[in-house]
Protein backbone atom coordinates (compact mmCIF):
# COMPACT_ATOMS: atom_id res chain seq x y z
CA UNK A 1 0.00 0.00 0.00
CA UNK A 2 1.75 3.57 -1.01
CA UNK A 3 2.56 6.12 1.84
CA UNK A 4 -0.52 8.59 2.19
CA UNK A 5 0.92 11.98 3.60
CA UNK A 6 -1.61 13.29 5.99
CA UNK A 7 0.48 15.50 8.28
CA UNK A 8 -1.29 18.02 7.23
CA UNK A 9 -4.86 17.22 7.85
CA UNK A 10 -6.77 17.25 11.22
CA UNK A 11 -6.63 14.64 13.46
CA UNK A 12 -9.73 13.64 13.04
CA UNK A 13 -10.02 14.35 9.55
CA UNK A 14 -7.00 12.04 8.98
CA UNK A 15 -8.25 9.18 10.79
CA UNK A 16 -11.88 9.10 9.21
CA UNK A 17 -10.21 10.03 5.02
CA UNK A 18 -7.14 7.55 5.51
CA UNK A 19 -9.85 4.21 5.10
CA UNK A 20 -11.35 5.92 2.34
CA UNK A 21 -7.92 6.73 0.37
CA UNK A 22 -6.75 3.67 0.94
CA UNK A 23 -9.42 1.20 -0.54
CA UNK A 24 -9.52 3.76 -3.75
CA UNK A 25 -5.92 2.97 -4.02
CA UNK A 26 -6.17 -0.77 -3.52
CA UNK A 27 -8.71 -0.76 -6.45
CA UNK A 28 -7.41 1.64 -8.90
CA UNK A 29 -3.89 2.98 -7.74
CA UNK A 30 -2.55 2.84 -11.77
CA UNK A 31 -5.27 5.14 -13.12
CA UNK A 32 -4.74 7.82 -10.19
CA UNK A 33 -2.47 11.05 -11.14
CA UNK A 34 -2.89 12.55 -7.46
CA UNK A 35 -5.05 12.69 -4.46
CA UNK A 36 -5.82 15.80 -2.60
CA UNK A 37 -7.57 16.74 0.23
CA UNK A 38 -9.28 20.61 0.11
CA UNK A 39 -11.28 22.52 2.63
CA UNK A 40 -11.84 23.33 6.10
CA UNK A 41 -9.88 19.86 7.19
CA UNK A 42 -6.74 21.25 6.93
CA UNK A 43 -7.19 24.66 8.66
CA UNK A 44 -8.08 25.87 12.00
CA UNK A 45 -11.87 25.95 10.61
CA UNK A 46 -12.41 22.21 11.02
CA UNK A 47 -15.14 21.06 13.37
CA UNK A 48 -15.33 17.38 13.94
CA UNK A 49 -18.22 17.35 14.65
CA UNK A 50 -19.81 18.91 11.57
CA UNK A 51 -17.14 19.39 9.05
CA UNK A 52 -17.21 17.01 6.25
CA UNK A 53 -13.82 15.92 4.64
CA UNK A 54 -13.16 17.19 1.13
CA UNK A 55 -10.79 15.93 -2.16
CA UNK A 56 -10.25 15.92 -5.44
CA UNK A 57 -9.13 13.02 -7.01
CA UNK A 58 -6.97 13.56 -10.09
CA UNK A 59 -7.02 10.95 -12.77
CA UNK A 60 -4.67 9.65 -15.52
CA UNK A 61 -7.41 10.51 -17.86
CA UNK A 62 -10.87 9.48 -17.25
CA UNK A 63 -12.23 6.28 -17.09
CA UNK A 64 -16.14 5.44 -16.70
CA UNK A 65 -15.30 2.56 -14.40
CA UNK A 66 -13.59 4.78 -11.82
CA UNK A 67 -16.93 5.94 -11.09
CA UNK A 68 -18.33 2.49 -11.03
CA UNK A 69 -15.20 1.82 -7.91
CA UNK A 70 -16.19 4.74 -6.03
CA UNK A 71 -19.87 4.46 -6.05
CA UNK A 72 -20.82 1.79 -3.09
CA UNK A 73 -17.94 3.18 -1.26
CA UNK A 74 -20.05 6.18 -1.23
CA UNK A 75 -22.91 5.63 1.14
CA UNK A 76 -20.17 3.39 3.50
CA UNK A 77 -17.89 6.49 4.41
CA UNK A 78 -20.52 9.11 3.85
CA UNK A 79 -21.89 8.56 7.74
CA UNK A 80 -17.90 9.64 8.44
CA UNK A 81 -18.43 12.75 6.77
CA UNK A 82 -16.21 11.73 4.51
CA UNK A 83 -17.63 13.92 1.28
CA UNK A 84 -17.72 12.28 -2.58
CA UNK A 85 -14.70 13.35 -4.03
CA UNK A 86 -14.21 15.92 -7.25
CA UNK A 87 -12.91 13.75 -10.28
CA UNK A 88 -10.49 15.62 -12.63
CA UNK A 89 -7.99 15.33 -15.17
CA UNK A 90 -4.90 17.52 -15.36
CA UNK A 91 -6.19 18.03 -19.38
CA UNK A 92 -8.93 19.22 -17.22
CA UNK A 93 -7.85 21.49 -14.78
CA UNK A 94 -5.71 22.87 -17.29
CA UNK A 95 -8.86 24.12 -19.92
CA UNK A 96 -11.05 24.82 -17.06
CA UNK A 97 -9.01 27.85 -15.32
CA UNK A 98 -11.04 30.34 -17.37
CA UNK A 99 -14.13 28.82 -16.44
CA UNK A 100 -14.16 28.24 -12.63
CA UNK A 101 -11.06 30.69 -11.39
CA UNK A 102 -12.62 30.98 -8.06
CA UNK A 103 -12.58 27.21 -7.72
CA UNK A 104 -8.93 26.37 -8.15
CA UNK A 105 -7.70 29.99 -6.88
CA UNK A 106 -9.26 28.33 -3.40
CA UNK A 107 -7.73 24.87 -4.39
CA UNK A 108 -4.48 25.80 -4.95
CA UNK A 109 -4.60 28.38 -1.01
CA UNK A 110 -6.03 25.14 0.52
CA UNK A 111 -5.11 21.85 -0.87
CA UNK A 112 -2.81 19.12 0.85
CA UNK A 113 -1.60 16.34 -1.72
CA UNK A 114 -1.49 13.09 0.04
CA UNK A 115 -0.59 10.84 -2.95
CA UNK A 116 1.48 11.71 -6.11
CA UNK A 117 2.23 14.82 -7.96
CA UNK A 118 0.93 18.10 -6.67
CA UNK A 119 0.10 20.04 -9.36
CA UNK A 120 -2.76 22.46 -7.57
CA UNK A 121 -0.18 24.36 -5.93
CA UNK A 122 1.18 25.59 -9.95
CA UNK A 123 -2.27 26.81 -11.49
CA UNK A 124 -1.98 30.27 -12.55
CA UNK A 125 -5.31 32.09 -12.49
CA UNK A 126 -5.87 34.65 -15.10
CA UNK A 127 -7.41 38.51 -12.76
CA UNK A 128 -9.74 38.47 -15.70
CA UNK A 129 -11.04 36.01 -15.68
CA UNK A 130 -11.04 36.24 -12.00
CA UNK A 131 -12.96 39.56 -11.99
CA UNK A 132 -15.42 38.24 -14.24
CA UNK A 133 -16.09 35.54 -11.77
CA UNK A 134 -16.55 37.39 -9.07
CA UNK A 135 -19.05 40.05 -10.91
CA UNK A 136 -21.58 37.35 -11.92
CA UNK A 137 -21.31 35.28 -8.70
CA UNK A 138 -22.30 38.62 -6.77
CA UNK A 139 -24.65 39.44 -9.25
CA UNK A 140 -26.23 36.13 -9.24
CA UNK A 141 -26.20 35.85 -5.11
CA UNK A 142 -28.16 39.45 -4.72
CA UNK A 143 -30.83 37.51 -7.42
CA UNK A 144 -30.79 34.22 -5.12
CA UNK A 145 -30.81 36.55 -2.15
CA UNK A 146 -33.93 38.25 -3.63
CA UNK A 147 -35.82 35.29 -4.79
CA UNK A 148 -34.81 33.22 -1.02
CA UNK A 149 -36.42 36.19 0.90
CA UNK A 150 -39.24 36.28 -0.69
CA UNK A 151 -39.81 32.23 -0.82
CA UNK A 152 -39.33 31.77 2.60
CA UNK A 153 -42.56 33.35 3.87
CA UNK A 154 -41.40 35.01 6.93
CA UNK A 155 -40.10 30.94 7.61
CA UNK A 156 -37.29 31.49 10.91
CA UNK A 157 -36.44 28.03 9.99
CA UNK A 158 -36.04 28.24 6.22
CA UNK A 159 -33.97 32.01 6.51
CA UNK A 160 -31.61 30.77 9.10
CA UNK A 161 -30.76 28.00 7.05
CA UNK A 162 -30.54 29.71 3.92
CA UNK A 163 -28.10 32.34 5.45
CA UNK A 164 -26.15 29.54 6.85
CA UNK A 165 -25.49 27.95 3.90
CA UNK A 166 -24.68 30.85 1.71
CA UNK A 167 -22.40 31.98 4.23
CA UNK A 168 -20.14 28.65 2.91
CA UNK A 169 -20.32 29.82 -1.21
CA UNK A 170 -19.39 33.60 0.42
CA UNK A 171 -15.64 32.43 1.21
CA UNK A 172 -14.43 31.35 -1.77
CA UNK A 173 -15.79 34.73 -3.29
CA UNK A 174 -14.43 36.65 -1.02
CA UNK A 175 -10.89 34.99 -1.28
CA UNK A 176 -11.06 35.67 -4.82
CA UNK A 177 -11.98 39.27 -4.20
CA UNK A 178 -9.20 40.11 -1.53
CA UNK A 179 -6.96 38.75 -4.38
CA UNK A 180 -8.21 40.78 -6.87
CA UNK A 181 -6.33 44.10 -4.82
CA UNK A 182 -3.52 42.41 -4.85
CA UNK A 183 -3.33 40.36 -1.50
CA UNK A 184 -2.91 37.27 -0.36
CA UNK A 185 -6.08 35.77 1.27
CA UNK A 186 -6.29 34.52 4.85
CA UNK A 187 -6.97 30.92 5.20
CA UNK A 188 -9.24 31.23 8.00
CA UNK A 189 -12.36 32.07 7.85
CA UNK A 190 -13.22 34.62 9.99
CA UNK A 191 -9.83 36.21 8.87
CA UNK A 192 -10.88 36.46 5.44
CA UNK A 193 -14.12 37.95 6.41
CA UNK A 194 -11.99 40.81 8.29
CA UNK A 195 -9.55 41.02 5.54
CA UNK A 196 -11.87 41.86 2.78
CA UNK A 197 -13.71 44.64 5.18
CA UNK A 198 -9.91 46.18 5.70
CA UNK A 199 -9.27 45.80 1.76
CA UNK A 200 -12.79 47.22 0.44
CA UNK A 201 -13.99 49.47 3.04
CA UNK A 202 -17.43 47.42 3.15
CA UNK A 203 -19.22 47.04 6.50
CA UNK A 204 -18.83 42.98 6.58
CA UNK A 205 -20.11 42.74 10.38
CA UNK A 206 -23.62 40.78 8.65
CA UNK A 207 -21.30 38.20 7.22
CA UNK A 208 -19.42 37.73 10.47
CA UNK A 209 -22.72 37.63 12.05
CA UNK A 210 -23.97 34.81 9.73
CA UNK A 211 -20.87 32.86 10.21
CA UNK A 212 -21.10 33.16 13.74
CA UNK A 213 -24.52 31.46 13.84
CA UNK A 214 -23.12 29.14 11.45
CA UNK A 215 -20.91 28.41 14.23
CA UNK A 216 -22.63 28.01 17.00
CA UNK A 217 -25.94 27.04 15.87
CA UNK A 218 -27.94 29.79 17.27
CA UNK A 219 -31.24 30.47 15.99
CA UNK A 220 -31.93 34.21 15.55
CA UNK A 221 -35.14 35.97 15.84
CA UNK A 222 -37.62 37.11 12.79
CA UNK A 223 -36.94 40.42 13.75
CA UNK A 224 -32.82 40.07 13.59
CA UNK A 225 -33.50 37.86 10.34
CA UNK A 226 -35.05 40.65 9.18
CA UNK A 227 -31.85 43.42 9.42
CA UNK A 228 -29.36 40.41 8.89
CA UNK A 229 -31.24 40.20 5.07
CA UNK A 230 -31.19 44.36 4.35
CA UNK A 231 -27.34 44.52 5.72
CA UNK A 232 -26.56 41.21 3.49
CA UNK A 233 -28.02 42.23 0.61
CA UNK A 234 -26.84 45.87 1.07
CA UNK A 235 -23.26 44.75 1.40
CA UNK A 236 -23.22 42.14 -0.93
CA UNK A 237 -24.65 45.06 -3.42
CA UNK A 238 -21.57 47.31 -2.66
CA UNK A 239 -19.35 44.84 -3.39
CA UNK A 240 -20.75 43.74 -6.48
CA UNK A 241 -20.08 47.54 -7.56
CA UNK A 242 -17.10 47.63 -6.33
CA UNK A 243 -15.65 44.80 -8.54
CA UNK A 244 -17.42 45.78 -11.57
CA UNK A 245 -15.88 49.03 -11.40
CA UNK A 246 -12.15 47.28 -10.68
CA UNK A 247 -9.51 47.67 -13.62
CA UNK A 248 -7.68 45.07 -14.45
Amino acid sequence: MPELRLDRLHTTAAERIRPFFEEVLAQYQEGIHSINVTGTAITEDYDPKHSDVNSIIILKEIDLKFLEVLAPLGKKYRRHKVAAPLIMTPDYIKKSLDVFPIEFLNFRLIHSTVYGEDILNDVEISLQDLRHQCERELKSKLIWLRQGYISSLGDRRILTEGFVSSITGYIPLFRGIITLFGKEPPLRQEEVIRSLSEITGVNTETFQRVYSIKRNRTRPSIEELNTIFEDFYHATERLSRIVDELKI
